[in-house]
């Protein structure tokens, strides 16, 4: 018996698999003790499945709080110790400007206030020798004067970042063991084990964050174990991090920057696995909560993936305003277009939704929980799309009356027009936000999104994928069973994995293969100890699982301001590295550019080994094409946006289809947790797995 467990802005989800099979729920997620809605809706499931929380065999978990924490600015006093001279860089940032004729550009504050920043005389050189040694004195004097605090109190946590400390971090660790004689209270964290990569900007923003986490986050996971081994589970607890592998809650405490996108991933991992089981090698993932929608390209099975990464964007979600976390990460796309999106009409007059999210607290107007403002899930319930008697949260109840209410004085008394005109066109400004992110993350990839088939899941997605795909000239949609908990249900086929990046410069010209061959080895042995430690498998035992390993070199031509990645085989490097290396980057650099460039230097500035349980057999199925039509067992009116008139769209229950039954639109699918929209122009066809297949009627089902 397993479980996972997936905090979101609104709701947290909770699935537990068994050989039985497989119980979930949404329970509000409660803000002011997270914990406390985590062990309600494992309650809940528990008793759905007669089970007891003594027989748990592992307890999967992915939260927003790391997240919501940078959002809001609501971690821990965190001091920031750096290189004289370097003490403005985290507000400075790059200088880039990410809308460039905006006079009146504002950055983003830093994460850590001037006052908060203090520096070290010391200097470590590009190529990792010490230009400026380590002065203990002056080290001494900082941490006495670091543990003094402020007039906000005593610092509760310190990040360390230095002037090329990817190449040698000795000077880290020893501020380090000074800090701590000095604060043993507070959390240190150094840049030099939570990201050794070259950009200064992203390494010390990233440390800085780690530190900024780690007390809360430590906090927050360490109680939740506490609690649930009191509840009666003795199993261990995993997190699921942005990469998409588990880790131990250990190593989650000393690296809580590695949870900020946990949820996200595991959706991610879920939608992989739906694609390897239907044989699609183009999958475009699309995850819509209460509070965002997120957007994923998973191409041959496998997520897309990235060592650096924004969150926390400040303007209008564009690239650039947002905090640079270096680390890797499944790649995707995040807009505030969630089902407590709020909806408001700005100075031009125009519709806008999100990224203000109305979340659990006070939510949706429709929740009648003290929330007034319009919101995404209120347009759905005014124009049909929502149903008081099939909407899947038992502990509310909708009201259509207050939803007409916020709509009509939030939007609609604005633009002089009524709730259900106002309804109308919240959903198709949200579908149109949802469309343009998704065009603009394949563009970036270089990918024609309309070759991919879409899997949608999360509460609020399968309400919109059909009018999305309509924007995005898609075929096929593929909407799981339990898909209003997906995410959750990916913790649960999740691998045990690590990746390790460092940057190290190695230009093919001079190519040492030794010293790449003694980096790649030592990242493998880094990434492994982590994966081991949360198998259990501890250092000096023999090996009881067979892990696979993934290597990778991040290369550019000379004079390039970024990189590529570059797969590498597990074959060490001999003499002829340069070659090998210099064809698998010509290779790659063609797939992504079309060309390889002739006559310029070609160098490698960072290197990544990822280290995995493998990946289960998943059994393929083909293809169920339809045998019978099936009629609803009643029908309401709900607004299409498609043909532009109300239409009487049939109801029909989900768990009583089998597969080959045949919904043709327009029509909704209600099960417990999330309802799936079939525009006039649509139907869905059940397939063997449970999966409902979506298509245009002129497809042949």
């Amino acid at each position: 018996m397993r479980i996972g467990a997936d905090i979101g802005g609104t709701f947290t989800d909770i699935v537990l698999e068994n050989s039985e099979g497989m119980f979930s729920t949404k329970v509000l997620t409660t803000h002011d003790a997270p914990e406390r809605g985590v062990l309600d809706g494992i309650s809940q499931v528990v008793d759905e499945a007669h089970a007891d929380l003594a027989g748990l065999t592992s307890f999967i978990h992915g939260t927003t709080l790391a997240t919501n924490a940078l959002i809001n600015r609501t971690g821990a006093h965190t001091a920031f110790v750096t290189t004289a001279g370097f003490r403005d860089v985290v507000e400075m940032r790059t200088e880039s400007r990410f809308e460039q004729y905006d006079l009146n550009l504002v950055l983003p504050a830093p994460l850590i206030e001037r006052r908060d920043r203090h520096v070290l005389d010391e200097r470590i050189a590009a190529d990792g020798t010490v230009l400026r040694s380590f002065d203990e004195a002056e080290a001494l004097a900082l941490a006495r004067h670091l543990a003094e605090g402020t007039d906000e109190g005593p610092y509760e946590a310190v990040a360390v970042g230095f002037m090329h400390a990817y190449r040698n971090g000795d000077h880290e660790r020893r501020i380090r063991e000074v800090l701590t004689g000095h604060l043993p209270g507070a959390s240190i964290s150094i840049s030099s084990e939570v990201a050794p990569q070259m950009r200064e900007f992203e390494r010390f923003n990233t440390v800085c964050a780690n530190a900024y986490l780690q007390p809360l986050m430590a906090g927050y996971l360490h109680r939740l174990e506490e609690q649930l081994h009191a509840a009666g589970a003795s199993c261990p607890v995993y997190l699921i991090h942005s990469g998409g592998g588990l880790i131990s809650v250990e190593s989650a405490a000393n690296f809580p920057v590695r949870l900020v996108e946990s949820g996200p991933a595991g959706g991610a991992i879920f939608a992989a696995h739906l694609a390897d089981r239907h044989g699609l090698d183009n999958v475009l993932s699309y995850d819509m909560g209460g509070t965002t929608a997120k957007i994923c390209l998973i191409e041959d099975q496998t997520p897309r993936t990235a060592k650096t990464f924004e969150v926390a964007r400040t303007h209008r979600f564009t690239k650039g305003s947002g905090m640079p976390i270096a680390i890797p990460v499944i790649e995707m796309i995040e807009i505030g277009a969630g089902g407590g999106s709020i909806a408001g009409v700005d100075a031009l007059g125009q519709i806008r939704v999100g990224p203000q999210s109305a979340g659990s607290e006070p939510g949706p107007a429709a929740y009648q929980l003290g929330g007034t403002d319009p919101t995404v899930s209120d347009a759905n319930l005014a124009l049909g799309r929502l149903s008081v008697d099939t909407f899947g949260a038992s502990s509310i109840e909708l009201s259509t009356e207050a939803a007409a209410t916020a709509l009509l004085s939030g939007v609609g008394a604005h633009l002089g027009v009524d709730a259900t005109e106002a309804a109308i066109g919240v959903t198709e400004v949200v579908d149109e936000n949802m469309a343009n992110a998704a065009r603009v993350h394949a563009v970036e990839n270089g990918k024609d999104v309309s070759r991919f088939t879409m899997i949608a899941f999360g509460g609020g997605a399968p309400l919109h994928a059909s009018r999305l795909c309509d924007k995005l000239d898609i075929e096929a949609i593929l909407i799981p069973p339990g898909a209003g908990v997906g995410s959750a249900i990916g913790f649960l086929r999740a691998p045990f994995a690590y990746e390790a990046v460092r940057s190290h410069y190695a230009p093919m010209h001079g190519f040492n293969h030794d010293r790449a061959n003694r980096l790649l080895s030592d990242l493998e042995d880094e990434a492994g100890s982590f994966v081991r430690e949360a198998l259990g498998e501890r250092a000096g035992e023999p090996a009881g699982t067979e892990l696979e390993v993934e290597r990778w070199a991040y290369m550019r031509y000379a004079g390039q301001g970024w990189e590529i990645p570059v797969a590498l085989d597990q074959d060490p490097f001999d003499g002829s590295g340069h070659l090998h290396l210099t064809k698998r980057f010509e290779a790659a650099y063609s797939e992504f550019f079309g060309r390889p460039i002739e006559g310029l230097d070609i160098e490698a500035v960072g290197w990544a080994v990822k280290v995995t349980t493998p990946r289960p057999v998943v059994e393929r199925i083909g293809h169920t094409a339809a045998r019978r039509d099936v009629a609803g067992i009643r029908s309401r009116p709900i607004h299409d946006t498609t043909t532009g008139s109300t239409v009487e769209a049939a109801v029909v229950e989900r768990d009583v289809l089998e597969p080959g039954d045949r919904v043709i639109g327009p029509a909704v699918i209600v099960e417990p947790q999330t309802t799936t929209w079939l525009t006039t122009d649509r139907q869905a066809v059940l397939q063997a797995d449970g999966c409902l297949r979506v298509t245009r009627l002129d497809v042949d089902p």
